[in-house]
């Protein structure tokens, strides 16, 4: 059987969520957080790999609450994103920074844990079933090393009740490929359209527009791809942007305008939802719940 390789994003702590761990919140009827529900999905899917992005300073509750509990019944990776670890050369870019360099770094991390094609998601975020079986039916395929897929939702499954979103709203072309992803701030719904604000003026979005969140398809050829950017942008980041990010949808998106790769887009109809906010949490645990008692997940996971 191909390996194929689920990479969870777990090393950041959410600021708008408020005190606590976001990631390792219970949801489920049995204290389930939302990373068992994404690997239960990713695992009847066909992943046999799980490697999750963390911070050192999270190992020790992490390996407690879910670590050593998956190790049981898939192999696990783990893969550290801290602050320090960037090249030598650029250690003057560490002042007044306190927290990592962004997705694109939390990837580039994996270069040594991760040799096979791999899908990357979210720790915080609940895609559905639908998504991972597009996915892995995606990355078993044939690839190029520069051939991308990405798993878009639609926008109205993606939006919160207790607050604005940020998305990455895609333009698609009639042969489902990628043309650019526009990072669009402070969404939200409005009934039967959507509003975003840019430049201080608010305009509308189609509710049902692809927008990506964070579910990329790579090929371990992307390692060295990030390796070469993660250098550039930091040779070019100014030591006074302490906040500055290297971040896969940008990442990507500099890729396609310079024709450096093609992104397939998976359109999934789940609903999306994550706890962005703390009063997410409630809806959170409510969904999982309508879930079991539908039958799509057994009152106890594993």
């Amino acid at each position: 059987m191909k390996k194929v390789t689920l990479v969870i994003m777990a090393a950041g702590i959410g600021s708008r969520y408020g005190k606590g761990i976001k990631q390792l919140a219970p949801v489920g009827p049995n204290g389930e957080i939302i990373m068992d529900y994404s690997i239960y999905d990713a695992m009847e899917a066909g992943f046999n790999k799980v490697v999750f992005v963390i911070r050192k300073n999270l190992e020790k509750d992490f390996k407690e609450i879910i670590g050593k509990r998956i190790e049981k019944i898939v192999e696990v990776g783990y893969a550290y994103q801290e602050l320090e670890d960037i090249p030598e050369q650029f250690r003057d870019k560490l002042d007044g920074r306190t927290k990592p360099w962004g997705t694109g770094q939390a990837i580039l991390c994996c270069k040594n844990v991760v040799h096979e094609p791999f899908l990357v998601i979210n720790a915080d975020d609940y895609y559905g079933k639908e998504a991972y079986r597009l996915a892995y039916s995606e990355l078993v395929k044939p690839h190029r090393g520069t051939d991308i897929s990405m798993v878009g939702f639609r926008l109205k499954n993606t939006l919160s009740q207790n607050g604005t979103v940020t998305r990455g709203v895609c333009k698609v072309d009639d042969s489902h490929m990628l043309q650019e992803i526009e990072e669009t701030y402070e969404i939200e719904g409005r009934g039967g359209y959507a509003v975003a604000v840019k430049d201080g003026r608010e305009f509308r979005l189609d509710l049902e527009s692809p927008v990506s969140m964070n579910m990329w398809g790579l090929q371990p050829e992307f390692f060295h791809i990030l390796e070469n950017g993660f250098e550039e942008f930091l040779r070019n980041v100014k030591k006074e942007e302490v906040k500055a990010e290297y971040l896969l949808p940008r990442i990507i998106g500099q890729l396609l305008k310079e024709g450096q790769a093609q992104v397939k887009v998976l359109r999934s109809h789940d609903q999306w939802f994550g706890v962005t906010y703390q009063e997410d949490k409630a809806a959170v645990i409510e969904s999982i719940q309508d879930l079991v008692e539908k039958g799509i997940y057994p009152e106890s996971l594993y």
